[in-house]
This record gives C-alpha cells, structure tokens and sequence, in this order.
C-alpha cells in the first residue's frame, strides 16, 4: 500500500504581520489623508479670499467691503462647523465611522472642487457669490465632522499602547495641508505671473481637490470599520442620542477637552495669520521671508508630530500635552521681544522654536481627547469638543489685533494671548491626567457622580 505524508497543518500564515502591518498603514493614511485635505482646503481658499474673492464676487460692495466680504466667506466655514460636528457626529456613532467619514471627505472635496468650476465676470457676480457661500457652508459642515472621526479611526484600529502614536498621525494633515498650498501658490505666481493667476490659474488649486478626493475615498473604502464600532454595533449598545448622552454624562469632560484643544489650534491661528500680518505691517519682514520662515517651520512638523506621538506612547498623550503648554508659555514673552529687532536668521530659528512646543500640545490632542470620552459616543463628544474650540480659535487674530490697538501695538501684546492660550491648556491637561486616572477607560469624574447620585432608569 503506499502511503503519502500527512499534510503540514497549516498554521498562522507567515506573512499574517505582514498583512496587519500594511493595514495599519493603510489606515493611517485614510485617518491622515482628510485632515490634509482639510488644511489644504483652509489655506487655499484663504489665499483666495485674499486675492480674487472679492473682486470676482463682491464688487458691487466697493474694495473694502468686497475684502471684507471674501473674508466672512472664511468665517462661515467656523460659523457652522459645530453644525457638522452634530451631524456627523450622530452618524457616526450611530452607522460608523468608515461610513460618515467616506461621506465627509466626499462633500469636502465636491465642494472645494466646484469653488473652481464657478462662472466669473460681467453678470456673473451674484449668482458666484451666492453659489460660494452655499459652497463654504458645505465645507464647513463636513469639516465639523472629519477631526473626530479620522481620530478614531486611527486610533480603534490599534491597540491600547500604540494609540497615542496613532492618534498624532492626523495631525500630520495641518502641515501637510499648508505647505502643500503655500507651495503651489507661490509656484504658481512666480510661473504664471499675477495675470494668468487672475484669469485662469486660481482655479487650479480647488481643480485639484477632485483628484485628491478620489485618492481618500479609495483609501478610505478599502479599510474595515474600526473594531470598537463593531463590538458597539453587535452588542447593540449604540446610543440613540450620542450628542446628548455625551453632554449628560460627561459635561466636564467636554469643558476640559475644549481647553487641552486651545493651544494646538489657537496657536496656529495666532503664528500662521496674525503674526504675518503684524511681522509685515509692523516689524517690517518681507512677505516671502514669513512665508519662507512659516514654511520651514511646516516641514519641521513631519518629524515633530509623529516624534511627540511616540513620546506620548511613553509618558501619556495629557503629559506632552502639558509638556507643550508649560514650555510655550515660558517663551510666550521672550520670543516676541525678540522677534521684535530680529534677522531673518533669528526670524527663521524664533518660528521654529515658537512653534516646536505647542506642536507638542498639537500632536498630543487627539490622544488626550480620545481617552477623555467613552466609545459609544466618541465621535460626536470629540466632533463637537474640536469644533468648539476651533470656533474660539477662529477669534484669535481679532482680539490680538484688538489687543495690540488698545496697547498701542506694545511688542508684548501676542505674547499675552499666545501665554493665556498655554495657561488654559496646561490646566485642562492637568485635568485629563486626573480623570484619566479615575476612570478605567477616561471616564470623568462628573459621570461617577452622576452615575451614584442619578441611576439610569431600567
């Protein structure tokens, strides 16, 4: 009789890490891909609204109205990103995360792309303006709901240890976002020239948000929903009401997340827009030296987000958040006073070290802010929680200006706002560490007490 070889067991397949390390990638760049995109598009219709918003759309309101028109198209996407927080919230604790952010990064991209499909010239005014607002309230709604949910879709598809190193990865979207349109505008005025810019070539930075968008939504379609929302959805304990089940159970959770958020946002608003202006206006730089200076200062932030994400994988997302705050606001004073009789040298070392620290505090919000809420309702507590601050944050230029009008332009006067910014931040770290370590999974302390003092009803 012949006998063969009883076949090897086949066992775990060899290349299985292999696999799961390429999907953890994969998903990173799905998480990462929509706050880049976000960036993108917040920095490009900036520079739009700068140059050709107003005279496309809003001549009929004179020069200075026209400008200040273009640049309440900017505040509207604020306006109504709490909005989408809600919206998409709901969503996505309720059909996903995978799903609401496909539909997220979808009308982002649709939107940002027909801003460069829109009709200009003679008769054309009205309707464009309409059309650009409607367009703005669609990008901001969907940006309301992008933040949270690329957080956790970083962050649900690992593992415990390796969540706060996750969570900084879409973080990343904010340089990559701003240089990628700080580059192409200056490429593009230096090749085009300013009259082919005013023709045709401001459409070519919105134009390429289609080819973007395509890009994410084959990233994002071909990733599995997080395992966090599966269990969520088998074990049916999806709430009905995210936003209120958050805001009832965890209210302080929500006031401390607004405050760990002000500095990694704030920050940007008040070094990457008004201190540009004020560097030009008032001490005297070139535009091209800040832009260059602001530049450098973006590519650096490659290695500094992912370098504190690692660092928050040892110590804790809420201590390198406070890391950040507290040695921001040891140099909040010194690096205005300097920056005040500064050389481009001095201007390019001040923006780089000015903007390590809070980078620190920036790196490590979506990992603080993520152990702060409870899964079932994670996507909307920290949609909301980000809008909100993000809302707050948009307000920083004007009270700085408001500031350096009141104190006769004093060289001290962004150093207060960039210092209280550190100061409300570094508490509200100080404040996660302690709910952190009274609750198995970031549960606040409020919620213990209202757990005790108010059952919930059978």
């Amino acid at each position: 009789m012949t006998t063969h070889p009883a076949p090897t067991p086949a066992g775990p397949p060899a290349s299985a890490p292999a696999r799961r390390h390429t999907a953890t990638r994969r998903v990173a760049a799905a998480a990462t891909v929509g706050t880049a995109l976000e960036s993108y598009d917040f920095y490009a219709y900036s520079y739009f609204a700068a140059f050709f918003a107003g005279p496309f759309f809003f001549s009929a309101l004179g020069p200075a109205g026209a400008l200040l028109a273009s640049f309440a198209t900017i505040g509207i996407a604020f306006v109504v990103r709490p909005i989408g927080a809600v919206l998409f919230g709901h969503l996505g604790d309720r059909i996903g995360r995978r799903s609401t952010l496909l539909i997220t990064i979808a009308l982002m991209g649709v939107a940002t792309g027909l801003v460069g499909l829109l009709p200009t010239g003679e008769g054309w005014a009205a309707f464009g303006a309409v059309a650009l607002v409607i367009l703005r309230i669609v990008q901001g709604l969907s940006l309301g709901g992008e933040w949270g949910g690329a957080v956790l879709l970083a962050t649900e598809h690992a593992d415990a240890r390796r969540r706060p190193f996750f969570a900084s990865l879409p973080q990343l979207g904010s340089p990559i976002g701003s240089v990628a349109a700080g580059g192409l505008m200056l490429i593009m005025f230096f090749g085009l020239g300013p009259e082919a810019m005013a023709a045709w070539g401001w459409r070519i930075p919105f134009l390429l948000a289609l080819p973007l968008i395509a890009v994410s939504l084959y990233l994002r379609w071909s990733i599995d929903e997080t395992p966090v929302f599966k269990e969520l959805q088998a074990s049916g304990a999806r709430e009905k009401n995210p936003v209120w089940a958050a805001i009832r159970t965890q209210p302080a959770a929500f006031g401390v997340a607004i405050l760990v958020a002000l500095l990694g946002i704030g920050s940007y608003s008040l070094m990457n827009t008004y201190t540009m202006g004020y560097g030009v206006a008032s001490l005297g730089f070139d535009e091209m030296q800040l832009l260059a200076a602001a530049t450098i200062g973006g590519l650096l932030q490659f290695i500094t987000v992912p370098g504190f994400g690692w660092l928050a994988t040892r110590i804790g997302s809420a201590r390198v958040v406070a890391l950040g705050a507290f040695g921001t606001l040891l140099i909040a004073f010194p690096v205005y006073l300097l920056l005040s009789d500064a050389t481009f040298g001095v201007l390019v070392t001040l923006m780089i070290v000015g903007g390590i620290l809070p980078t620190a505090s920036w790196a490590a919000l979506g990992g603080t802010m993520q152990e702060l809420f409870q899964g079932r309702h994670a996507y909307s507590a920290l949609s909301v929680a980000y809008a909100l601050a993000a809302v707050l944050s948009g307000f920083i230029p004007y009270l700085t200006g408001a500031l350096g009008t009141a104190t006769g332009g004093a060289w001290w006067h962004p150093g207060v706002v960039l210092a209280a910014l550190s100061a409300l931040t570094l508490v509200g770290a100080v404040m996660a560490m302690r709910m952190r370590r009274l609750g198995d999974e970031g549960i606040d302390a409020a919620q213990a007490v209202t757990r005790e003092l108010v059952p919930e009803p059978a």
